[in-house]
């Protein structure tokens, strides 16, 4: 059994952005533990907040700030007895600080996870193509988090990149599959080393797409690896914070609650 500070380890999913992006998340979480049976996997809470306001229409100065409503979903898991959250969504992370500055819990990064999965794939330097929304880019998430020898290259056609996006939510994924493949094969033959899939609508239209897999780094795959490991490499808070004693109180309380 896993603990996080003495309770048992509940990954708090903040999720919603969007909703089949969260569905796709919970899949490669699933897939991505080494279970045998139910009570291998982890224990998770999602909350699908889908009315968090468009992130990247914030970032550009186009809709209201969606930090309030994210912060609101994160008291739910909070309360609900989640000890670690995970943000599915990339440009969420523009707001990481404010998130984590707001919670005793440890938020992960997902580019952090993006980093360790290059690294893995001995990927320390060199151009990395980003596939990745308007507010992804212009917040800066990926050039400001990417370790130094890591280099962004952007699409030609970011525009069309948005389009795509903007088909996957509506569910029309058929019809973003060969405007993403187009943009991912050209920055591969810029020079790019991996391409990555920076958007978490993104790696639902590179689905069948297995002459593309060892060049694309699906960031939602690198997020739930890097969850599976932290809840299996026990607790790593953010530095200089101490675990919340109401949030160990409730999910002290909601375990007590399960009959053995």
């Amino acid at each position: 059994m896993l603990y996080d500070n003495g309770v048992q380890t509940m990954l708090g999913v903040l999720g919603g952005m969007g909703p089949m992006a969260t569905v796709d998340f919970m899949r490669k979480l699933v897939e991505a533990t080494p279970a045998t049976c139910d009570q291998d996997h982890l224990q998770t809470l999602v909350c699908a907040a889908t009315r968090i306001p468009d992130r990247t229409a914030a970032i550009l100065r186009h809709g209201p700030a969606p930090l309030p409503a994210m912060i609101l979903a994160l008291r739910r898991l909070e309360a609900a007895g989640a000890t670690r959250i995970a943000i599915p969504c990339n440009t969420a992370h523009h707001w990481h600080p404010a998130l984590q500055a707001a919670t005793d819990l440890p938020i992960l990064h997902i580019v952090d996870a993006v980093t360790a999965a290059l690294a893995r794939k001995r990927i320390h330097s060199g151009l990395v193509g980003l596939l990745a929304t308007d507010g992804t880019i212009r917040a800066g998430v990926y050039q400001s988090h990417l370790p130094d020898g890591l280099v962004c290259r952007m699409p030609e056609n970011q525009s069309a990149v948005m389009r795509a996006i903007s088909l996957v939510k509506a569910g029309r994924t058929a019809e973003a599959k060969s405007i993403l493949r187009a943009q991912a094969d050209a920055l591969l033959a810029s020079g790019c080393r991996q391409v990555v899939l920076a958007c978490t609508e993104i790696p639902l239209a590179f689905e069948g797409f297995t002459d593309l897999r060892p060049h694309l780094l699906d960031a939602t795959e690198a997020l739930a690896q890097a969850c599976v490991a932290a809840c299996v490499e026990g607790p790593v808070p953010p530095e200089g914070a101490a675990w919340g004693a109401a949030t160990m109180k409730t999910a002290r309380r909601l375990e007590s609650a399960i009959p053995v």
